[in-house]
């Protein structure tokens, strides 16, 4: 399956909730989040249909996201029916790690294929600041127990904002070089309550980090998506850049998004798309569903509009609607 601009679409992220149980300052903040109703959430039936015709078209790797998808109740149930359909050769994971720990030896079993896990300190204080209400703790655990049961592929997701965190990029790289976790810095997008925060370009933090390690470019393309991987010599994992901000990417774009709701988003950040929801609940059959996936992603827009003023194409909701 290809859009008009010749890219092969092959990876679905999929948000199957807009609640989380953290209140990241830069992502909700303290703003009074209003959540999707129960009923116009996809159910897990509704998502296996989706992620079937999706596999029919080519599409192999799905990730997992939210909000936090594990406070969703039918975690499982949903992971399982994902599993089920032919074709589907890789299940991912995003999550913030708070629930992480008991639903480990279930995702060990059905063969997750990697788990990406946003922590942004290792400070305690700063933890509770950022997240608003986290226990670092049960983050930290359930990183230990996943590299006990060694989960396929462990990654740390980082946003780095000036004044806050920077001072711990160093304990990042060092994790890096003791366990076999890829250490990835996601530049901060100015999305939601983001915009009220500086972030740090990852051409700043390579600058930084050759500093006091030395970087090797590794050439060979890691996983599915856009970072931009380095190793420290003798290391034990990578360390990642993912820059939508300073170097766009989009034209490797290989992957297009299902929000709770069931709408399919051809760009995070564009309002482009089609509600899929309303196809399957109005009793279309699958081909009905099929064309109109197939027709949307042709069009699915070159690249994003981060760096221009809204123009009205914008998708100005938070994160947690969007399924970052």
């Amino acid at each position: 399956m290809k859009d008009k601009n010749n890219r092969k679409i092959e990876y679905l992220r999929l948000s199957i909730t807009d609640r989380c149980n953290l209140r990241c300052y830069y992502c909700m903040g303290e703003n009074d989040i209003e959540f999707l109703p129960k009923n116009e959430i996809l159910t897990p039936d509704e998502i296996k249909e989706i992620v079937e015709v999706f596999a029919d078209l080519g599409v192999t790797k799905i990730r997992i996201t939210g909000g936090e998808p594990l406070v969703r109740k039918n975690f499982q149930e949903i992971v399982e029916k994902i599993a089920s359909v032919p074709n589907i050769t890789e299940i991912n994971l995003t999550t913030n790690g708070i629930e992480l720990e008991k639903y480990l030896p279930f995702l060990k079993n059905i063969g997750i294929n990697s788990i990406n896990i946003s922590l942004d300190t290792l400070k305690n204080d700063l933890y509770k600041k950022i997240t608003g209400c986290g226990d670092l703790q049960k983050v930290l655990n359930a990183i230990k127990t996943a590299l006990e049961l060694k989960i396929n592929k462990i990654k740390l997701n980082i946003v780095i904002i000036k004044g806050q965190n920077d001072s711990e990029i160093m304990d990042f790289v060092e994790l890096s070089e003791k366990f076999p976790i890829d250490i990835r810095f996601i530049e901060l997008m100015p999305i939601g309550a983001g915009k009220d925060y500086k972030g740090v370009s990852n051409e700043e933090l390579i600058e930084y980090i050759s500093k006091h390690k030395k970087l090797i470019k590794i050439n060979e393309r890691l996983g599915s998506g856009p970072a931009i991987y380095y190793h420290v010599e003798n290391a034990k994992g990578n360390i990642g850049f993912i820059n939508p901000i300073s170097h766009n990417f989009c034209e490797l774009c290989n992957r297009v998004r299902i929000t709770p709701e069931g709408f399919l988003k051809l760009c995070l950040h564009s309002k482009d798309g089609i509600n899929l929801k309303d196809i399957i609940r109005n009793k279309k059959n699958k081909y009905d569903l099929k064309d109109t996936i197939t027709n949307a992603i042709y069009f699915k827009p070159l690249k994003h509009k981060m760096d221009k003023d809204d123009d009205g194409t914008f998708d100005t909701r938070f994160m947690n609607r969007i399924g970052g």
